[in-house]
């Protein structure tokens, strides 16, 4: 009797060693699925391996309603879940706003928060999607042509917790079993993997024409970065995928040394010699944290602003404030830095 093909093996080991990792194993969880070969080969996985570990896995069907037939789309793709043996399986429709972000980030908010609802509302603890490592290069593609630091760089973590950005409409009280989490089993395996995977199991996935729109930056990422692994030579994906596991450690590292520089710091006023005497990767990540406990948008704060925040410490001539994005000001007095509110009175 033979075993598993190496592409189903390859993902049924994923999945195991990523649920173990998070402490998921025999706890109840869903799979987000689109209908796509990613989330495809997912149900697939999760569907062999969750059980086996004595728990539970059902999926969510985020209906973005951005295309014609949209529901038709989510309705395949639940009753593909459905035969497949995931259970509850369902549809949750979402109204994309189009905001200064954009289509696409606009899409993100609001899947995660339907993804969120639906967890607390099964009381599943983490919903698994099927970014793979082609998305990862993606991702660090992207955040090299934004000119971003080290966190961007570092990619997509395979785990995070899973938050709400956009005001509840579910009930989700009583949902008190601990964090929800966002997990990515599928960050160490290429997409090839998953079509092969649902060739295997019969299963036909839906192609996702906005994969082909010109508009979207990540789909002129994907072609570009096609055109590299042509003209580079094969081994492109691997090696942006690599990288960001790099800058993960690093950015982890300086994460966890600014948390403790900024709790030796204390409160407001922040002594300028105290922070001059941090190097420029830790100094950075304080100004950050402090302007946002100032109440700065997160969002909006960005290299211009830490560059002026950090002039105040290091090369003050007697500047007046720099303001920062959420009517927040941050200023010099004599070896202190102090932060306010710049809203009119």
């Amino acid at each position: 009797m033979t075993g598993p093909s190496p592409a189903v093996a390859a993902a049924r080991s994923a999945v195991r060693a990523t649920l173990a990792e998070q402490d998921l194993l025999g706890e109840r969880v869903l799979v987000a699925c689109s209908g796509g070969a990613d989330s495809l080969a997912l149900a697939v996985a999760a569907r062999f391996v969750v059980p086996r570990h004595r728990g539970t896995v059902g999926a969510v069907v985020v209906d973005h309603q951005l295309q014609s037939g949209s529901r038709r789309v989510a309705v395949q793709a639940a009753e593909r879940c459905g035969v497949l043996g995931l259970d509850p399986v369902q549809i949750v429709s979402v109204d994309v706003a189009n905001t200064t972000g954009g289509v696409e980030n606009a899409a993100r908010e609001a899947r995660y928060a339907a993804l969120f609802d639906a967890a607390a509302q099964t009381g599943a603890r983490a919903v698994l999607v099927a970014h793979t490592r082609n998305d990862q290069a993606e991702q660090v593609m992207l955040g090299l042509a934004r000119g971003s630091g080290t966190r961007s760089l570092s990619g997509m973590p395979s785990a995070r917790p899973l938050t709400r950005a956009r005001p509840s409409q579910a009930h989700v009280a009583g949902h008190d079993a601990g964090p929800i989490l966002l997990v990515r089993p599928f960050l160490g395996l290429g997409r090839g993997v998953t079509e092969e995977i649902c060739a295997e199991a019969g299963l036909i996935p839906w192609r996702d024409p906005h994969n082909q729109d010109s508009r979207f930056t990540r789909v002129r990422a994907r072609r570009m970065l096609d055109r590299w692994d042509g003209e580079l030579g094969p081994g492109v994906v691997e090696s942006l995928a690599r990288s960001a596991d790099l800058a993960r450690v690093d950015a982890d590292t300086l994460d966890h040394l600014s948390q403790e520089a900024y709790a030796a710091m204390g409160p407001m006023p922040w002594s300028v010699h105290s922070l001059s005497a941090h190097p420029a990767g830790i100094r950075t990540r304080l100004l950050r944290a402090m302007a946002l406990a100032g109440g700065a948008h997160a969002g909006a704060l960005g290299s211009t602003h830490l560059r002026a925040l950090d002039d105040l410490v290091l090369r003050w001539r007697g500047q007046g404030p720099v303001d920062l994005p959420g009517l927040v000001s941050a200023y010099r007095e004599r070896d202190r830095i102090w932060l306010r509110s710049s809203i009119p009175s």
